[in-house]
Formats: structure tokens, sequence, C-alpha cells
């Protein structure tokens, strides 16, 4: 008798969330876990955490939450936030974390649209769903926490208090069996191109995703190790991406958790020093608050690691985090992948320096297990590895978004030939490893041939008066698109920063040495007093593109 042409699943076993909860209860139930509230910091664990978890399992099962249903969180990095990431797939609904960034009507839309029966929000933003919650039709209950005492109603809709319900329906919960296959989270787009997309992801997905992202971090390089109960602060937002996956990662390895509550640099700051933190990851923005900080100034952040996400890490902001003892890299991911699809700790068996080291941290990076990633011209095939040839990322992996929901037009765009399309321009490299050169969207077309503005923007921060930069793509009536760069400058820098300025450092810098083509210098340097920002911390060049796009034009007039 031969072997079967496909093995048939184990009965009773399937690749779900709870394996993640099962793990850390067995194996972590005293590690701490704390959250930063209004009335101070909660110290719990995962023991007091999995009590939690059931308790709220057993509260939004009394208040009608079935299968498939579908709760919203609108909360800040809290322990509230995480036995909701937990809780809520576990018992067969799907957790939706709201962007708290987006518009008001662009919340409405995406409650609207993922059907939410239950939100769970904080009490700083319960004015927020007093305003969205009569437009959101399905919603039936509202939860909130960080509060002594809640409204009855609003708009008609039931009020509960968290801590109120848990006490009412403490005791033990029966986690159901769940397929492996059913949504277990569903998230937006950030909607800075029209509406948010709608994504989701199934239990597997978000299982293997933790899973992969857990091994990278242990075993690929020899500059990031997360050891069983070493502290993450956890800084990406909750409602953004899955926290990209890190509360889930986080159990997976036993680390001692910190939430801290609404972001923060000053806190931020000292949560580092109290609680020895070890690793943390966010977007640019947030390294730059927190490093620009006064309380930064007396901080040694020695032994802390930094991962980088969202949008590219310019190398004077990465060399000021070195200057002042952190490890940062680089890591990619998307709202539609879950979201990590590469990190960028150098491998351990590269030839890596500490001269050197930013060559291969400040890549965006090499997939993580499971990812599978190609660089491709127009036509699907594959660029030289060669390091100059552009093209875009697509990729395939386990946790990439089957479709955009209730979206068949934009799931077509996105998916084809079986490859997800990610819209990010990038060269690679035979080491296995891509840089992203550009957005689709943002890369500069000038004459027919294109500028990347990550580059520029990359070797402007350089400059020693430059705190922030963002490179943009300026109308211009002979070669269509010109770079036009919209900087931040340091204090006492105000009357120096001029296009003249930036031009003179970058041909000497850059130009003279052939690390950029001269033509790729900008024509004009505006400055401003900060960078916009989008729902997700990002740098908001539609923004900028909206108000600075015809200013060559404007200036020739």
């Amino acid at each position: 008798m031969g072997l079967p042409e496909k093995v048939p699943p184990r009965p009773g076993y399937e690749v779900t969330i709870h394996k993640i909860y099962e793990r850390a209860l067995l194996l972590f139930p005293e590690i701490e876990i704390v959250s930063r509230t209004k009335k101070g910091i909660v110290k719990s664990n995962y023991r007091m955490e999995a009590e939690r978890m059931q308790a709220l399992a057993n509260a939004l099962e009394a208040l009608g939450v079935g299968k498939l249903d579908r709760v919203a969180t609108l909360d800040w990095n809290t322990h509230w936030h995480y036995e909701a990431y937990y809780a809520v797939p576990m018992m067969g609904a799907v957790l939706h974390p709201v962007n708290i960034r987006l518009a008001p009507a662009e919340i409405v839309y995406v409650m609207s649209q993922a059907e939410d029966k239950v939100v769970i929000t904080n009490s700083d933003f319960l004015p927020l769903v007093q305003a969205v919650a009569p437009k959101v039709k399905t919603l039936e209950h509202i939860i909130v926490v960080d509060t002594d005492s809640v409204p009855d109603k609003v708009a008609g809709i039931p009020v509960h208090h968290y801590e109120d319900l848990l006490k009412q329906y403490w005791g033990k919960y029966d986690w159901p069996l769940v397929d492996e296959d059913q949504p277990a989270a569903m998230g937006y787009t950030s909607g800075t191109t029209g509406l948010p997309k709608g994504t989701y992801h199934s239990h597997k997905m978000i299982t293997l995703h933790a899973l992969s992202g857990a091994l990278h971090l242990n075993t690929f390089s020899k500059h990031v190790s997360l050891k069983t109960n070493d502290t993450i602060l956890q800084l990406v937002p909750m409602f953004h991406v899955y926290s990209w996956g890190l509360p889930y990662i986080a159990a997976l390895i036993g680390l001692r958790q910190i939430y801290p509550g609404k972001l923060d640099p000053g806190v931020i700051i000292d949560l580092v020093k109290k609680e020895n933190v070890k690793f943390m990851a966010g977007v640019p923005t947030i390294l730059y608050m927190i490093l620009s900080h006064p309380k930064a100034a007396e901080t040694d952040f020695k032994g802390v690691t930094y991962v980088n996400g969202g949008s590219a890490l310019p190398r004077g902001l990465a060399e000021l985090a070195a200057k002042k003892g952190m490890t940062v890299f680089v890591g990619y991911g998307m709202t539609e992948t879950a979201p990590i699809l590469t990190l960028a700790a150098p491998p351990a068996h590269l030839p890596v320096t500490e001269e050197n080291y930013f060559d291969y941290a400040l890549r965006t990076g090499w997939p993580i297990p499971l990812v599978d990633l190609r660089v491709v011209d127009p036509e699907g095939n594959p660029v030289p590895k060669d390091g100059k040839t552009m093209g875009e990322i697509v990729v395939r992996a386990p946790w990439v978004t089957p479709e955009y929901y209730m979206n068949p037009e934009k799931t077509e765009a996105a998916w084809r030939d079986g490859w997800f399309h990610t819209g990010d321009i990038a060269v690679w490299y035979e080491d296995g490893s891509i840089v992203i050169v550009d957005r689709d969207k943002d890369v500069i077309k000038s004459g027919g041939e294109w500028i990347s503005s990550v580059r520029l923007e990359d070797a402007i921060s350089r400059h020693p008066g430059v705190a922030q930069v963002a490179v943009i793509a300026a109308y211009h009536p002979k070669w269509q698109e010109r770079p036009v760069a919209i900087v931040v400058p340091k204090p006492g820098w105000e009357d120096k920063i001029t296009t003249e300025e930036i031009r003179r450092f970058l041909m000497e810098n850059y130009v003279e040495k052939g690390v950029i083509p001269k033509w790729w210098l900008p024509d004009k340097v505006v400055l401003v007093e900060s960078l916009p920002t989008t729902s997700v911390g990002k740098i908001n060049k539609r923004a900028l593109r909206d108000k600075f796009s015809k200013i060559l034009v404007e200036e020739e007039q």
C-alpha cells in the first residue's frame, strides 16, 4: 500500500491562536505583562491574563457575540487591548482593531462595512464612538475601558463597563474548536489613496506569521536574539496591522511585555530606563520623537533594539540612534500581509562589520521563513539581482490576505498570476535581500527616467542641519516631474538650510563620489516646521504633494 496523495488532517487539531495562548499559559504563567493606564501601572502575568480572557469571552457570549461576529476595538496599547487580541478570535468571533486616526467618516465606513456588532473602546474615544455609533447600524453593544463610570446608553445602544463585565462573568470558558482557516481578525488600509480597503487573516495565517517572525528574530542574525523574559515595549499601535503581530510573537517566546497606553516619547524613555527594555519597534516618526526629546540627552539606550517599519529609515536618524547605543534595523510589510515580509537584521553568515553595518541593516531586508518574494519587471519577469535594476515586489506567503473584503476589482488588480503585487519598487541582490527605492505612487518620473525619493531622503537626512526630510515629485513643464525636498531643519539651522546648501552637500558627498547622478539633485528645498503624518505615523506624502506639487511652476510665474 503506497503513500496517500494527500495526508488527511488530524481530527481535533487545528493551527489556531489557541496554540499560542496555551503555550504561554503552560510555560510562562508568571512572566509579567505590565500596562500603563490613567490610574497608573497595572501589573499582571500570562496566567492572570488568561483568566481575564476567559471572563471577556464569557461576557461577549452573554452579549450575543457568536461565530464570525465582528468585535471592534478603539484603544491605545493596553492590557485590555491585548486581552481582546486573544479572547475574540479564540471564541470564534473576528477581531477588528479600528484605526483611531482615521477621519470619523472613514471610521463609520470601515465599521459599517465590517458589520461590527460590539465595540470595545477606551474612554478617551467615547466621544468619537458617540458620534459614529448612530451611523453604524449593526452595532449592538459598547464596552468602555480605563474609566470608573460609563453612560447607560449611547444613541440607544447599551454601554457596559469592561471591568464590571469581567466581574459579572468571571469563570472558566471552554474555548471552542475553531477551524484554522476561519477568519480571526480583519483590518483596513490607512486610506491615503482613497477609501480604506478591508483585509482579513485566518487563525492559521496569524499563527504561522508569529512562528516565522519569532524564528527569524532568534536565529537569523547575531545582532538580535530575543529570549524568554526579555522585555518588549509594545510601541506599534495595536490598531495597526495587529501591532505587526508582536503581541503574538511575544507570547510565543515568553517575553515580558510592557503596554504604554497612549504613546508619549517622555513616557517611553522613562519606561526604557525603568523596565530594562530590550526590544521596541515602530515607524521613523516615533524613533525621531524619542531621540529628539529632552530626556534622550541623559538616557543610555545601550542594549535596546529598535526595528523600524512603515517607511524607510533615513540613515541620519539611524546613525543618531546608534550613537545613543541602540541597535536599529529595518523591517517591511503591509496591511495585506499581516504584516511582516522581510527583516534587515544582518545575516550572521555575511561579512558584517561595525563600519558597514548600516549598508545591510538599512536595506529593506531578507524574507522571513515561508515568504516567497521576487522583484519583477512589468511583464512579470524577475529583474537581475544587481542592486541596480528596479522592479515591483511581488510576494506569496501563507499570511497574505486572500482578497480585499467586498472589493473584487481591487483584489483582481493586486492578485495576478498567483502573486500579490505590492506596488513597491525595489532592487534586489544576490544575497537574497531587497531595497525598496520607492512606492509606485512616490517614485519621481523625470524625463522618462526614475528618481528614488527614498534614496534622496536618505542622503539629505545625513546633512547635520536636517531633522526630517520628505522628497516629492513636483510638476515640471519640460521634464514632467522633478524632485522637491521638504525639510524640517534642526534648531539653529533655520537660516542655513537652503536649496543651494543641500545641493552643495549632495554634490560633495554623493554626486562626486558616484553614489547618485547629478540630475537627481532636488530643484528646490522648502523649509517647514513639521511634516504631516498619516493615521499610522508615516510621513503623508499625499498631503505634501497636494500642497507643493505645483511649486516649481508657481515660482516661474
